[in-house]
Parts: structure tokens; C-alpha cells; sequence
């Protein structure tokens, strides 16, 4: 086998390991988690959850922000830098906790402010954002030093936890949102924890000195960061906060809780988003490159495309299942907000192709253009038709923040695929989406004929990827017996 050969096998290999781990870590949290919405539903008020779901997504704007996006700059220099790893994570803790000051400060400042029932509800957004700041950034920093299996048990004891104490505080003590997010708390605070004990952390800090040049690379990779993150967030949240403003709480408690369909698809989008961060940073500078992203970027679409138009054809019985009472209503949110993960997605895997070559200024002005469309579209639909206008804005942000990621990604490599062909997959799942909205006379047979198209279209590049990675590890598997 030639050195091209061995190369190319060696992608595979590497990210077939890599979606193989993170697998196990985000199929036992994520789909276990999944199954607790039931009792989320059952048990919380609409107006509770959207208490809960607003403090969750402002933790994805401040977490980022605030920490200078350290997670991401140490995944990024731990894989290059390995003599350097525990340099990084002394240097990560360090804006961490600045940043866990900074929020406990203002979260102390605004009880001037505030009623004393909202002063309760500002303690423990603080409470969970210094134990979610912690955990974000070990997981980062675990990935980006290859340590795969203790990323995996940190997730997957986070979830655990979480279980054990969601049952204990809403079933047994019955205390509500305040135990919502009090199992939350813990959660974290245990998974980082146990990450950090067998990453042996305290060992890897002892004694170092500053390593101030690292620290400003660190920087200057992490704070330009913040207009991607914010954008990216802005096209996540923004419509939480606007139907919470023109619409309601319970509105908006209704509509958070749509996103747990397309939660189903995010699950495979961060199993796959996990590994290929990692691939494409270790992969960019090869020669052929562009032919592993090009099979990856299609393999990927299409995959998502298919999972996609499922989860629309079977919207309905997914959601008698999971929304109980009021809640079950949040079904006809779901297929725009799915075709929205879609393009999410896809900006992500680009995004990492131009993270991998330092390129941050390019993904900011994606997402900057994005979430100025989504702000603008959500202010403009939302008033006329409620949340619908907001899952409508979140599906065409996410499309326009593609399309541009796609085009700055083109300065690195060129990716080869059929654009005409993709356009139409999209097209084909806005049909199926509206016939199911719109509840058409005979709506599951024409979602089913347009659900056996999508399949057909895309069967090809999804066996033929499959094909390459089976491959590459029944040859690992084999050099090792």
C-alpha cells in the first residue's frame, strides 16, 4: 500500500474511532435524556419550562463569550501542542474562573434590581453558569488532548446524575423548576469532577509557570471567536427571547419544547461534529484534503437529509409520545426547526475546515450576516404568525449563514459535489414539511412518496462513505489481532 493509501486509510480510521466513542457518549446521554421529557412535560408548567429553557440558552451566549471561547482554543492547540497540554488547561481554568467572577458579580449587583422571587431565579442562573462554564471547557480540553474515553465518561456521568437527581427533585421531593435546574448543577459540577481526576488535572498544572506567549495565542485564536459564537447563538436563541417578549412565557415554554424532535437530529449532528473537528484539524494540511472533505461533506448531507425527512414523516407519533397536555401542540414547530439543524450542521462542518486553518473572521461573517436576518425576520413574522414565524426565520437564517459558509470555505478547498442535486433535497423536505403542516388530505402518502425520493437520491454517497470507513477499521481491526 502507498504512502497516499495509508494516509487516506488513516483519516478513516481516526474519525471511524472518533464517531465510534463519541457515539456511545451521546447516544446513552443524549436519548436518555430524551426519554425524561415526559416527565419535564407532565410535571412543569409551560411557564416553568420557558423559565428554564430561557436560562439554558443564555448559558450558550455567556458561557463562550465570557470564557473568550478557552474550550475551543484548547481543543484547537491540544491537538498540535502536545508537550504544551498542561500549560493549556492551567491557562483555560484561569479565564474560566474569571469569568464564573464576572457573572457572580453582576448576578450580586442586580439584587438591587430585582424582586426577591427573581433574586432566587438569578442565584441559580449563576450556580449553573459556574458549573456549565467548567464543564464546557474540560470537555473541549479532553477532546482537543485525544483523551476520547474521558470525554465520554463525563458526558455520560452527566447524564447519569442528572437522571438519578431529576427523579429525586421532581418526582420524589417535588420541587419544581428549583430542582430542574439544581439537578443541572450538580450534574456538571459532579462530571467535572470525575473528568478532572482522570485526566489527572492537579498533576498537570502543579507548579508550571505562565507561559505567556501560548496564553496570548490562545487569545488571538479564542476572543475573534466571540462574533461566530454569538452569531451561532443568535440563530439558536434569538427567537426564544423575541416570542418570549411579543408572545409569552407560556408561548414560548410551548416552542422551547419543539426543539426536543430536532434534538434527535442534533444528537448525530454532535456525534459526527465532535469527530470531524478534530479530523479536520489534523487533516488540512495533507495533500488530498480536499478529496476526504469533499466525501465527507456529501456523506454528511445526505445522511442528514434522510434522518431529516423521517423525523418529519413521523413528527406525530413522536410527539403524542414525548409533549404531554398543552405542550403537544409544539409539533407543528418541528419540521422547519429540523431543516434548520440541517443547515446548522453543514455551517458547523465548514466552520471547522476554516477554524482548522485559523480563519475566524470568515465564520463571523457568516454567522453575523445570519443572525442579523434572523433578528430581523423573527421581529417581522413573529407578530404575524407567533411562534411558526419564528421556526420560519430559524430554517432561512440557518440557509443564508450555509450558503456564505460555503462560499468562504472555497478560499481552502474546493468541494465537489452536486449543488443542484443538494437545492433539490432541501426542496423536497420544505414539500414534506408543509404538506404535514398543512395537513393535506392524504398527507402521510404524499410525505412517504417524497420521504422514498429523498432516500433514493442520497442512498449513494451514504453506502459509498460507509463503504470506506467499514473498510478502514476491519483493517485496523485486523493489524491488531
Amino acid at each position: 500500500m502507498g504512502r497516499s493509501q495509508e494516509k487516506t486509510k488513516s483519516r478513516y480510521q481516526y474519525l471511524a474511532g472518533n464517531i465510534a466513542l463519541f457515539t456511545i457518549s451521546n447516544f446513552v446521554s443524549k436519548i436518555l435524556v430524551f426519554l425524561l421529557v415526559p416527565l419535564y412535560t407532565g410535571v412543569l408548567t409551560t411557564y416553568e419550562y420557558g423559565i428554564a429553557d430561557i436560562m439554558q440558552v443564555t448559558l450558550l451566549l455567556l458561557v463562550p463569550m465570557l470564557t473568550l471561547n478557552m474550550g475551543e482554543a484548547a481543543l484547537r492547540f491540544g491537538i498540535e501542542n502536545t508537550e504544551m497540554r498542561g500549560s493549556i488547561l492551567k491557562i483555560g481554568l484561569s479565564f474560566v474562573f474569571r469569568a464564573d467572577a464576572v457573572v457572580v458579580g453582576l448576578c450580586i449587583a442586580s439584587f438591587a434590581f430585582v424582586s426577591t422571587d427573581i433574586k432566587w431565579y438569578v442565584l441559580l442562573f449563576a450556580l449553573l453558569f459556574i458549573s456549565n462554564s467548567l464543564y464546557e471547557f474540560l470537555i473541549l480540553y479532553f477532546q482537543g488532548c485525544e483523551e476520547v474515553p474521558i470525554v465520554v465518561t463525563g458526558s455520560v456521568s452527566s447524564t447519569a446524575i442528572t437522571i438519578v437527581s431529576n427523579i429525586l427533585f421532581l418526582l420524589v421531593i417535588k420541587t419544581g423548576l428549583n430542582g430542574y435546574i439544581f439537578s443541572q448543577v450538580i450534574a456538571f459540577t459532579s462530571a467535572s469532577v470525575i473528568m478532572l481526576l482522570l485526566g489527572r488535572g492537579a498533576g498537570l498544572i502543579r507548579d508550571l509557570p505562565e507561559n505567556g506567549d501560548l496564553k496570548a495565542k490562545m487569545l488571538g485564536y479564542g476572543a475573534p471567536l466571540i462574533a461566530y459564537s454569538t452569531g451561532s447563538w443568535i440563530n439558536n436563541a434569538a427567537d426564544r427571547y423575541i416570542v418570549l417578549a411579543l408572545c409569552g412565557a407560556a408561548v414560548n415554554g410551548v416552542y422551547g419544547v419543539a426543539y426536543k424532535i430536532p434534538a434527535i437530529l442534533m444528537v448525530f449532528q454532535r456525534i459526527f461534529a465532535q469527530a470531524w473537528q478534530m479530523s479536520a484539524t489534523k487533516s488540512y494540511k495533507d495533500e488530498k484534503s480536499g478529496e476526504f472533505f469533499t466525501d465527507m461533506y456529501r456523506t454528511y448531507n445526505s445522511f442528514m437529509v434522510i434522518l431529516c425527512g423521517l423525523l418529519i414523516l413521523l413528527v406525530n407519533p413522536i410527539a403524542a409520545f414525548l409533549f404531554k397536555k398543552d405542550f403537544y401542540e409544539a409539533w407543528i414547530y418541528v419540521p422547519p426547526l429540523l431543516i434548520s439543524v440541517i443547515f446548522g450542521a453543514l455551517t458547523g462542518f465548514l466552520g471547522s475546515i476554516c477554524l482548522a486553518y485559523k480563519d475566524s473572521k470568515s465564520m463571523g461573517v457568516a454567522t453575523g450576516v445570519g443572525a442579523v436576518a434572523n433578528v430581523a425576520m423573527n421581529l417581522a413574522l413573529i407578530p404575524h404568525f407567533s411562534a411558526m414565524g419564528a421556526a420560519v426565520a430559524t430554517a432561512v437564517s440557518y440557509a443564508l449563514m450555509c450558503a456564505l459558509a460555503y462560499k468562504f470555505v472555497r478560499k481552502y478547498v474546493v468541494l465537489e459535489n452536486n449543488l443542484l442535486s443538494d437545492a433539490l433535497g432541501y426542496l423536497i423536505l420544505v414539500a414534506m414539511s408543509v404538506a404535514m403542516i398543512g395537513r393535506i388530505p392524504g398527507k402521510y402518502a404524499v410525505c412517504s412518496v417524497l420521504f422514498a425520493v429523498t432516500v433514493l437520491m442520497n442512498y449513494k454517497d451514504v453506502k459509498a462513505i460507509a463503504e470506506k470507513i467499514f473498510f478502514a477499521v476491519r483493517v485496523r481491526f485486523n493489524e491488531k489481532r
